[in-house]
């Protein structure tokens, strides 16, 4: 190159910023000019590529039969996308297999069963809906009125005593019967909420309602069982505007049993309770006009408009009256039997057992409610008791609190008597005519099994009661089960003649006199004997589901737990 052409001006190109300046000769065996910090250091071997998984799985390798650019860096030199050579990926077999997934079958099992398996799943689990849909357009009916619908059975099961999780797979079965498959149902103590989001990208349709009166009509109760299967079955086709008909005669329904038949019904299940604690002919006269005098007294309330509260009180007051009567004209008979089987009648099962199946379901809120109800009748039934007891000891009458009361010598009338007290509390429970003999029988049984196991095997009062309780429970989820209806009419009743009606005596005539200590003591047992009436009655209730499958239902999902931690 002359001297003039090392004076003309170079080009762009020539100019690079990486270009060594004139004069200065680039390194040779210095520092390598690459700086980058992804570069191998010296001394460190490369793996070669020897066919391991590392090296062939990688997204950014040349691929098999083509050829790497020329210039390109050999892969030798290491890349920050290369896989280590320690490194070994797997991965299961991300392809569908050829006989599919196993379905989850459900449709083989009583709806009961289906809608607490489905309440369990997410939303994106559940199975479709059955094809066939309970409309006559291909539209389909309008949402509100199809929530609006379940709204008004679930408040009638609600209402009439129903668990918690048994409105709500209810309420689940009436939508999924008319095509809503994305429901979200919701119960507590006095409100009901339903949710409906047909997809991810519209808005959900959502309605509410307010329970505001509770009464015992089991037979109704029933009557809307009927009508939810109806509804599930896929082979009935009944129209949203039939739906609404019989739901409204079921409404106008009048009670199976007149006024003066529950008064009777009030009355024998006081006897009957007064001979099953050692009472005889009198005892059961006595207990039964005291109690039939107090029904009509609280009916009276009632008719005034007073609180529950108060209604229970003035109902207790007759047979503790009746009680103390008998003893200040000595009258040779079991006073504390009369008073005991008055309480029998007002001691509220049907509330504590709904409300501890509720808790042990995962409803927490509805639990707390029903249990603080049971309070509050468990309340109003001591204050009214005590008041009684009150005045009859400044008045003279010896009651001893510490006389335990027996069961009495003849086992055949023991059986009787609790048979005689199941058959009341289901009349007083408003039963169908059909279930009467059922639960009278399951009563009979609960008892005996009590009575064997206590009075002839020794074992605790808490455990036997919580063993025939668990056979109720048993007993009554089978007939349910089978019959597709409510457990509650083939469980309430039979409950009857394991209440802790002397306990509860016992420990109010300790507080009347003075012995609060004492008192104490005999309601802590009666708390002890309810609780295990009511965890009995769940527990056969779920070892029923658990090990008596109905034929066709091994391949169905079941129902998962409310809870899976430990408490964290």
């Amino acid at each position: 190159m002359t001297e003039a052409e090392d004076r003309k001006p170079q080009s762009d190109e020539a100019r690079s910023a990486f270009r060594p300046p004139s004069g200065v000769g680039a390194p040779v065996d210095g520092e390598s000019s690459t700086t980058s910090e992804f570069e191998i250091p010296q001394g460190l071997a490369v793996p070669r590529n020897t066919g391991t998984e590392s090296e062939t799985t990688s997204e950014f390798a040349v691929p098999e039969g083509l050829d790497a650019p020329t210039g390109a860096p050999a892969e030798t030199e290491g890349s920050a996308f290369s896989m280590p050579s320690t490194y070994h990926a797997w991965s299961p077999a991300a392809f569908t297999p050829a006989s599919g997934f196993p379905a989850v079958n459900l449709t083989d099992v009583p709806w009961q069963d289906r809608m607490r398996a489905m309440l369990r799943m997410p939303v994106a689990d559940r199975p479709a809906p059955e094809p066939s849909q309970k409309h006559d357009d291909e539209t389909g009916p309008a949402v509100p009125r199809v929530l609006d619908l379940t709204l008004r059975i679930g408040e009638l099961l609600l209402a009439g005593g129903e668990g918690a999780e048994d409105v709500e797979a209810a309420m689940f079965a009436v939508c999924r019967s008319y095509g809503l498959d994305r429901c979200e149902p919701n119960v507590t103590f006095t409100l009901l909420s339903i949710s409906h989001q047909p997809s991810l990208v519209e808005d959900p349709v959502t309605a509410s309602r307010t329970v505001r009166r509770r009464g015992t009509d089991y037979t109704r109760l029933a009557a809307v069982f009927h009508l939810v299967d109806d509804l599930s079955d896929p082979d009935t086709h009944i129209s949203l505007e039939e739906a609404y008909r019989r739901l409204a005669e079921i409404r106008r329904n009048r009670h199976p049993y007149p006024t003066w038949v529950l008064t009777t019904a009030s009355g024998l299940l006081a006897g009957a309770a007064s001979v099953l604690v050692g009472g005889g002919l009198t005892v059961f006269v006595a207990a039964m006009l005291g109690s039939m005098l107090g029904d009509r007294l609280a009916w009276l309330c009632a008719g005034r408009g007073l609180p529950e509260f108060y209604q229970f009180a003035v109902a207790a007051m007759p047979p503790a009256a009746m009680g103390i009567v008998l003893t200040l004209i000595h009258v040779d008979v079991k006073a504390s039997a009369v008073i005991t089987g008055g309480l029998f009648a007002l001691l509220p099962g049907r509330a504590l057992v709904a409300g501890v199946q509720d808790g042990l379901t995962g409803f927490y809120i509805t639990a707390a409610a029903r249990l603080l109800e049971v309070m509050y009748f468990f309340v109003s039934i001591v204050a009214g008791v005590l008041v009684v007891l009150y005045f009859g000891v400044q008045l003279g009458a010896e009651l001893n609190p510490d006389a335990q009361l027996g069961t009495g010598d003849e086992p055949l009338v023991q059986i009787g008597a609790s048979m005689l007290l199941s058959l009341a509390f289901a009349i007083l429970l408003q039963q169908e005519r059909s279930t009467v003999l059922a639960v009278t029988l399951n009563g009979g049984v609960a008892w005996s099994v009590y009575g064997a196991m206590h009075l002839v095997g020794g074992i605790s009062p808490v455990a036997s009661t919580a063993a025939a309780a668990g056979l109720v429970g048993l007993f009554g989820q089978l007939m349910s089960r089978y019959r597709f209806a409510s457990a509650l009419p083939y469980t309430t009743a039979a409950i009857g003649p394991l209440l802790p009606g002397s306990a509860t005596y016992f420990g109010l005539l300790a507080i009347a006199q003075s012995g609060v200590d004492r008192g104490l003591v005999y309601l802590s047992t009666a708390v002890a004997l309810a609780m295990a009436i009511a965890i009995g009655v769940n527990l056969g209730g779920e070892i029923s589901r658990l090990f008596l499958r109905v034929p066709g239902a091994a391949s169905a999902a079941g129902r998962r737990a409310a809870k899976r931690t430990r408490g964290f």
